[in-house]
């Protein structure tokens, strides 16, 4: 057997992470759990620490607009002002005369498919020098601030014309609002959270989680982590499905298993099969998801996830085209969240994965080297 706790324990007595939280399952349940470093000062990391998963929320976002599409109460192709018309209102950026943006009218209507898959046009300040300028230069608040006037700034490329990484799934939680006719918290909860049994994953820190919420941690220039105060807006004007979530690895885990068992876990049935086959696909056609490049240093690092391996965009997931060597398998599916909450799930091999810490900058290369150490040992188990 693969010593996956050494891989975990090792990672973080080599400064790799301050402490993480790991986790393997299959269709049939958990299959190991390790963890290592202290969550907090003189707290140890416990298998049930609660994690701001940031980005890990967005696969719970494409859930619901799944849901919602499994019932026929809606349409992929739909264009996204015929259920919001204020997204009618979102021009393309094309660049600045001194400090005014200059916009157009984008060349195409963005659709629901296309918010699931990042090929709208939206994307987040991190990874773009344009929108965090615009952002700068008019005052618009910040996707964190939590006001539904965050959502209003502009795309930067015409619908359906290439994959790119942001907000779209903030805006598809607002059209399952809209759609279904509850706030997307209770729709959540009713319909993905309890049905699941994830009693810990909420859009607000509630009852017995915070004692368990891990600390958040930037690495300075020594090399080490020092406290930081990062989280989801508390009490928002919206929830976004983009970032929102508070949830733990047990609870997450439940959600990919659930993938794994084509829809069901436990005897509650989420999705159809042919709706988990449906989601799982490649919903881009022939565009491809590529690096993303910061332009913020010190909340991202340069992310470039399987260097030449193909990958594009299930509704929910970044999907490998192709096998990647001692790794997943063509088809998998995973993602991730700002600090460093990393997934990903095989139905060819039946088998997910969760390595998650609370730390800046995203996708930093020690970090990334534990979890490709830790996916290479999962891996090598399977294949004994």
């Amino acid at each position: 057997m693969v010593d996956l706790d050494a891989v975990v324990s090792e990672a973080v007595a080599a400064g790799e992470a301050p402490f993480l939280v790991a986790m393997t399952g299959n269709s049939g349940g958990v299959t190991w759990q390790g963890t290592a470093g202290e969550r907090a000062p003189g707290a140890p990391a416990t298998a049930d620490t609660v994690f701001r998963i940031f980005s890990m929320t967005k696969a719970i976002g494409s859930t619901a607009a799944m849901i919602l599409i499994d019932r026929g109460r809606l349409d992929a192709d739909t264009p996204v002002d015929e259920i919001l018309p204020e997204f009618a209102e979102l021009k393309v950026l094309t660049g600045f005369e001194g400090g005014t943006p200059r916009l157009r009218a984008p060349e195409a209507r963005a659709t629901v498919r296309q918010l699931a898959t990042h090929t709208s046009g939206l994307v987040y300040e991190f990874w773009h020098a344009d929108i965090a300028r615009y952002l700068k230069e008019t005052g618009h608040p910040p996707i964190l601030s939590g006001l539904k006037a965050a959502l209003a700034y502009p795309l930067v490329f015409d619908p359906g014309t290439r994959w790119d990484y942001g907000i779209g799934i903030d805006w598809l939680g607002r059209v399952v609002e809209a759609v279904d006719g509850r706030p997307v918290d209770r729709f959540c909860r009713e319909e993905i959270f309890d049905p699941l049994a994830m009693p810990d994953t909420r859009f607000e820190v509630e009852g017995t989680m915070a004692p368990r919420l891990a600390g958040a941690y930037a690495r300075g220039e020594d090399g080490g982590f020092a406290d930081i105060a990062l989280a989801p807006p508390s009490g928002p004007e919206f929830y976004g499905m983009g970032h929102a979530l508070y949830s733990t690895a047990p609870d997450y885990m439940r959600l990919l298993r659930m993938f794994l068992n084509g829809g069901a876990l436990d005897g509650a049935r989420i999705l159809s099969e042919g709706a988990v086959s449906t989601m799982l696909e490649n919903h881009i056609g022939p565009l491809r998801v590529g690096p993303l490049a910061t332009v913020m240093p010190a909340v991202s690092a340069d992310a470039d996830f399987f260097p030449g391996i193909e990958k594009t965009h299930s509704l929910g997931f970044m999907r490998v085209e192709q096998d990647v060597p001692g790794m997943r398998s063509a088809g998998a599916q995973g993602w991730a969240g700002i600090l460093n909450t990393h997934f990903w799930f095989d139905p060819a091999r039946d088998v997910a994965g969760l390595i998650m810490t609370q730390t800046l900058p995203f996708a930093e290369p020690p970090f990334m080297a534990a979890y490709e150490r830790f996916e290479r040992a999962v891996y090598a188990g399977l294949d004994r």
